[in-house]
């Protein structure tokens, strides 16, 4: 990706192995033909310096990781200091081409959808975008003659020309991330429709015989179920309910028997929706389909199964967990959508307040303790554990997780399934895991007095333990240690903090207006503390399907472990002893967190009362 020469339409130096920005020309150009020297002609780029220089004098990475990055280099031949640094995280890839744009005289963008001309993106195939990290923004110049086109390889000159003979435009490169450029062919696709078309579409050419549905089934007979399950139409059509559901933005997929009626419906931002109804003749063909997708047994009908489907959807890998339960009227089928980018997210970017997210820094920085994020499940509590130790170095830290099961894969950590059939349970893992020299450990969830015994020993004897349980709020978690079977002297020596959260959904920017409170609710605003102040909501509109919401923040309530909270602690206190003396501490609890997320129009109160009311 790094590594070769400028496509400016400057002439431009090679770049020899060794990183992006050299400007030594191969040796035998002086004996090449013009053409060849006027492709590989050295510009007047001799002071220009490197990438690695760059980012060491942005600040964006450290000399130390600059010195291992070079010693890898040196043993690794072919790869790119750059290239290097990427896979060490040490730097973003947003970083890394912001200063190979910089080196090669080259504008670095981030482009927004909105501002990507559909008319440009139309001169290129979307899965030709994708394949080859190539976007067209939009048209400059006379008679728009010039196209921009954004590149996360720009030093690729074969592909340059390549693009110039498809759209038959000049081109001016801006250096983008790929990142960006398969969110904006995503969200532009998804714009023009796609190739997928309505469920009606998709099953118009199934005729009965298509799919021959059997009233009463016998447990052997399990031949015309596997057949049904591979006929095509039925395959069109769960292979656009999975495309759907993710383009939609959905984390789960319900499919519903009823006794006429087939329902599909999904989870988008915590709420479910109905999506469609397709024909009710079709439930056992859907199921027998998704059971051999997951690889599970398509005879058992009386039994709950749980399996694993890992598709492609426009060159993504996602993961969707299936389970099935069986109901009077057919098997009941829930996909839980495991997308990567769910949880690729910055911890500045999920909600905390600045005031939290220092102190929730400086927590996660501590060399040894345990830090609890506790919230019933479907509250986020995977994504914070997760970009809190993406927040870590993972090369210097050796990072470890157990988990039941392993949602996503997390380059910088290693991560051990948990199997409780063989006797791989929680505390087995831990147990073994504290003898590979960790320096910190993820648990999915304290669930017994044995797993939380280890912890509390394990951060006792020097390690950074993060777990959730599954509590109402961050006082209650204290309880619940306790009730598992914890001593409360151990708790008190081994915990540094509880985070407890909520996901809000957030107010549609496309419709967002004020919105004038009830006399009831501008009552209960000043209840909790708040007099006149200006709230919004959303109209409704198509981006939002007509809720007026999308997308989710988080909502906090971060308890720290002082010495005052570490001695009430000791003496195994009542839960409503210990949340007085935390708000008397300066707690900010979960609805007053979602209420200053209300002030400043993000989210309604409706909202944070449908997400608090167990927390209040």
């Amino acid at each position: 990706m790094f590594g070769r020469r400028s496509p400016t339409s400057s002439p431009a130096e090679p770049t020899p192995k060794g990183g992006a920005g050299a400007t030594a020309p191969p040796p035998a150009v002086a004996d090449a033909p013009d053409a060849v020297v006027d492709l590989w002609s050295p510009g007047q780029t001799a002071a220009r310096r490197s990438v690695e220089q760059l980012l060491l004098e942005r600040g964006q990475v450290s000399e130390s990781h600059l010195v291992q990055a070079r010693q890898v280099s040196a043993q690794t031949p072919g790869k790119t200091l750059a290239s290097i640094l990427l896979g060490m995280q040490a730097a973003s890839e947003g970083q890394i081409l912001s200063a190979l744009a910089q080196t090669l005289d080259l504008a670095f963008e981030t482009p927004d959808r909105s501002k990507v001309d559909p008319k440009a993106f139309g001169l290129l195939p979307s899965d030709y975008v994708r394949k080859n990290c190539v976007l067209p923004l939009r048209f400059e110049g006379e008679d728009d003659r010039t196209l921009v086109v954004g590149m996360a390889d720009p030093n690729n000159v074969f592909l340059v020309d390549e693009v110039r003979r498809r759209t038959k435009r000049d081109l001016r490169v801006v250096v983008v991330t790929t990142a960006d450029i398969a969110r904006i062919a995503e969200a532009m696709a998804a714009a023009a429709g796609g190739s997928d078309g309505t469920v009606d579409d998709i099953i118009k050419d199934m005729a009965e015989d298509d799919v021959q549905v059997i009233k009463e089934v016998e447990k052997d007979d399990v031949t015309d179920l596997e057949k049904m399950g591979n006929e095509s139409p039925v395959i069109r059509f769960v292979n656009y309910l999975i495309f759907d559901a993710i383009k939609q933005g959905a984390s789960d997929i319900h499919v519903e028997p009823k006794e006429k009626a087939l329902k599909v419906r999904y989870r988008i931002d915590g709420v479910l929706f109905e999506a469609m109804n397709p024909p009710h003749a079709m439930q056992p063909s859907i199921t027998s389909r998704l059971k051999i997708m997951a690889n599970l047994d398509i005879a058992e009908r009386r039994l709950p199964q749980d399996g694993r489907i890992r598709a492609v959807v426009h060159g993504r890998k996602v993961d969707l967990r299936l389970s099935t339960l069986p109901t009077p009227y057919g098997e009941k089928v829930v996909m839980r959508i495991l997308d990567n980018r769910s949880i690729n997210v910055q911890l500045e970017d999920l909600g905390f307040s600045e005031d939290s997210l220092v102190i929730w820094k400086n927590q996660i920085d501590l060399p040894h303790g345990i830090v609890l994020v506790t919230g019933p499940t479907g509250s986020g509590k995977t994504t914070t554990l997760y970009s809190s130790l993406r927040q870590m170095d993972g090369n210097k830290l050796n990072i470890s997780t157990v988990e039941d099961p392993i949602e996503y894969h997390l380059a910088s950590a290693t991560q051990v399934q948990v199997h409780d059939k063989i006797g791989m349970t929680f505390s087995a893992a831990l147990r073994s895991l504290l003898r590979q020299d960790p320096d910190v450990v993820m648990l999915g969830e304290i669930r017994d007095a044995e797993t939380a015994r280890i912890a509390v020993q394990a951060a006792l004897t020097g390690h950074l333990v993060l777990s959730t349980l599954h509590t109402n709020d961050a006082p209650a978690s204290v309880t619940r240690l306790i009730n598992i079977g914890v001593e409360p002297y151990l708790i008190s020596a081994a915990v540094n903090a509880i985070l407890a959260q909520r996901l809000v959904r957030k107010i549609c920017p496309g419709c967002k207006e004020e919105f004038k409170p009830t006399d009831e609710m501008k009552e209960f605003l000043v209840m909790q503390g708040f007099g006149e102040v200006t709230t919004y909501k959303g109209k409704g509109c198509d981006r939002c399907r007509r809720t007026g919401y999308t997308g989710r923040l988080g909502i906090y309530e971060l308890m720290v472990m002082d010495d005052a909270m570490r001695d009430i602690v000791t003496r195994n206190p009542d839960v409503n002893l210990l949340r007085k003396l935390a708000r008397e501490k300066g707690l900010v609890c979960l609805r007053d967190d979602g209420f200053r997320k209300v002030v400043k129009g993000q989210t309604t109160v409706d909202e944070i009362l449908r997400v608090t009311e167990s927390a209040s």
